[in-house]
């Protein structure tokens, strides 16, 4: 069955089962391989990817749900830009990744969380990434870049920016 995707802004054609998972429509479709497997039962984290901004295992969410909604993986977290999103540069800054197979997923997981809350606390970041699992132990770095990143970021989107010129006129 055919299914239309926007994956990182760009409109995709697959023909694929409607059961199929994201993760292998991602991965072998459409080729976009920083989205990992890791347990195949929701558990581990390592496939995570933003749909309409919110962290959802791709290991588990099969695509006949996701005509017309934006998803977001790991290739498309910096947007249009050549430089790193602030959490990628606050990865690389805390020197998080160790074997690094976990780390599109905790990015994924913590991209969602500043996304919903730029100013979180330990409890909100340690809240938002259980269930990701770093089989290397980085967490308390994962944390600390979180924070990093955090005060990095604007704590208004480009399009709140907008919205709020057009209200004042």
């Amino acid at each position: 069955m055919t299914k239309k995707l926007r994956v990182n802004g760009v409109e995709h054609t697959v023909d694929v089962d409607p059961s199929t998972p994201l993760l292998w429509v991602l991965r072998e479709q459409l080729e976009l391989t920083g989205t990992k497997f890791g347990c195949g039962i929701a558990q581990c984290g390592a496939c995570t990817v933003m749909i309409e901004g919110v962290a959802v295992r791709s290991c588990i969410m099969p695509v006949a749900n996701l005509e017309g909604r934006d998803i977001t993986t790991i290739e498309g977290l910096a947007g249009n830009t050549q430089t790193p999103h602030p959490l990628q540069q606050a990865w690389i800054d805390h020197q998080v990744p160790q074997c690094g197979y976990c780390q599109s997923g905790q990015l994924m997981s913590a991209a969602a969380l500043l996304k919903r809350n730029p100013q979180p606390t330990d409890a909100d970041i340690n809240n938002a990434m259980e269930g990701n699992i770093c089989r290397c132990g980085m967490y308390d770095r994962i944390r600390e870049a979180i924070k990093t990143a955090a005060e990095a970021m604007p704590e208004t989107t480009p399009e709140q920016e907008i919205a709020k010129e057009a209200d004042n006129g």
